[in-house]
C-alpha cells in the first residue's frame, strides 16, 4: 500500500510518498502561506511526487485529547472533534487541520488516517499522568499530562527492539531536537514522559524553557504585570537555548562553547544538567534501565551531547564507546564494551511510524 505521509509544521507542509516496502518514492516541503496551505500549490507538489498513486494518506496530528488514543479514519465528525481540541494545542492543531483540509481537497477519494503524537502516552499510569490539583479542575478542563513526540518515541521503541532482537524491558528514549522530550518505556508501552499538558514542560529546548517553577510565572504576571499572551510567547519562542545563548541552534552553541563563550557554555551546562536529571527520573519510573536511545536532530547528530550526557549516568550502568559514538551515522549501537545498558542512536522516522499505523488501520 502506497502511503502519503503529511506532517504540517509551523513553516511548511512536509509531504512524503512511501511505497509498500517503506521505500521513500519522493519527499517535498511546501512553505506555509498565511497559516494555510493553498490547494493549488499542494496539488502541484503532489503531482511532482506522484501523489495520485497514493492509496492512503496519513496525517500527523499533535493532539488527540482523551478521546483519540489510537489512529482513526478521518471524516467530518472526527475533524470537528479535532477542531474542538485546538485550545489544548493552539500552536500546532490548527496547522495540522489546515494540512488535512488542503490534502483532502486535492485527494478527496483517498482514505485519510489521523495519527496522534499524544496517543503513545495515553496509557500512562495515573500516578504519572495526574497533576496534584483540585479534582474539579482536572475534570472540567481535562487537565493531565498528555505527553508529545509519541510518533517518534513509538518508532524509536520499535526500532530499538529490532536492533536488540527483543522488546526492551526498561527503555528510555531521548528525542532531542528543537523540541525535546524523554519517554520511559516498559515492555513497549510508555509509562512516563517529560512533556506534560503542553509541549512546554520538561527538557530545555531550542526556544522553549522546559520545566519552570509555576510560581515564577505567577510572580511575573502579578509583580511585573506581564500579560498571559506575552508570558506564553516568551516561554515558547524566546527561551531555552535561545534565551540562554542567543541562538537556538545546538551546533552554534557547541561551537561557541568550545571557544570559551560564557553564555554558550552556560546554556550547554544547563541543557545537560536537565537532560541527565530527567533521564535519571525516567529510569526511576522504570525501576532501572536496560536500553537508552538517542533520536531527533540533536540526538542523532551531536555526539558531544550524547557523550557528555552519558558521562553523568555511570551510576545507571550507561557508557558509550568513544569511537562508535563519534562515528555514528543512522541506526548505530554505541554501547561501550562491558556496559550494563545498551545505548543506540536511532534515526527519527515518524514517516515510517505513520505509514505503519495507516496500514494497520486499513489492513494494507
Amino acid at each position: 500500500m502506497r502511503v502519503l505521509v503529511v506532517n504540517a509544521g509551523s513553516s511548511s507542509l512536509k509531504l512524503s510518498l512511501l511505497a509498500g516496502d517503506d521505500t521513500v518514492i519522493g519527499q517535498q516541503d511546501l512553505p506555509v502561506s498565511g497559516g494555510q496551505f493553498e490547494p493549488s500549490a499542494v496539488a502541484a507538489v503532489l503531482g511532482r511526487l506522484g501523489g495520485d498513486t497514493a492509496e492512503a494518506v496519513g496525517h500527523r496530528i499533535v493532539h488527540g485529547g482523551r478521546q483519540f488514543t489510537e489512529p482513526v479514519r478521518l471524516d467530518a465528525a472526527v475533524r470537528k472533534k479535532l477542531e474542538d481540541l485546538v485550545d489544548l494545542a493552539p500552536l500546532h492543531q490548527p496547522k495540522s487541520l489546515a494540512g488535512v483540509d488542503a490534502v483532502s481537497t486535492v485527494l478527496p477519494g483517498v482514505p485519510a488516517i489521523a495519527c496522534f503524537d499524544t496517543a503513545f502516552h495515553a496509557g500512562m499510569p495515573a500516578a504519572a499522568a495526574t497533576y496534584a490539583i483540585p479534582p474539579e479542575w482536572r475534570k472540567r478542563w481535562e487537565l493531565r499530562k498528555y505527553g508529545f513526540h509519541g510518533l517518534s518515541h513509538g518508532y524509536a521503541t520499535r526500532r530499538a527492539g529490532e536492533l536488540l532482537g527483543h522488546v526492551p524491558a526498561r527503555l528510555v528514549v531521548c528525542h532531542l531536537g528543537s523540541g525535546a522530550s524523554l519517554a520511559a518505556v516498559r515492555d513497549g508501552r510508555s509509562v512516563d514522559t517529560t512533556m506534560g499538558f503542553t509541549p512546554l514542560d520538561g527538557l530545555v529546548m531550542g526556544t522553549r524553557s522546559g520545566a519552570i517553577d509555576p510560581g515564577l510565572v505567577l510572580w511575573l504576571a502579578d509583580h511585573a504585570g506581564t500579560p498571559p499572551a506575552e508570558l506564553a510567547a516568551t516561554l515558547d519562542n524566546r527561551s531555552g537555548l535561545l534565551g540562554l545563548a542567543g541562538t537556538a541552534d545546538m551546533r552554534e552553541v557547541l561551537a561557541r562553547a568550545a571557544q570559551q563563550d560564557g553564555a554558550a557554555d552556560l546554556a550547554l551546562q544547563v541543557y545537560l544538567h536537565r537532560l541527565r536529571a530527567l533521564i535519571g527520573s525516567m529510569a526511576a519510573a522504570l525501576g532501572g534501565l536496560d536500553t537508552l536511545v538517542f533520536t531527533g536532530g540533536v540526538g542523532e547528530n551531536a555526539p558531544e551531547i550524547r557523550a557528555r550526557a552519558v558521562a553523568g549516568l555511570g551510576f545507571l550502568g550507561v557508557a558509550v564507546d568513544a569511537n562508535r559514538n563519534a562515528a555514528a551515522h543512522g541506526d548505530t549501537d554505541i554501547t561501550a564494551p562491558g556496559a550494563a545498558v545498551r545505548a543506540f542512536v536511532v534515526a527519527a522516522r515518524e514517516d515510517l511510524e505513520i505509514a505503519r499505523q495507516v496500514r494497520e488501520i486499513l489492513g494494507g
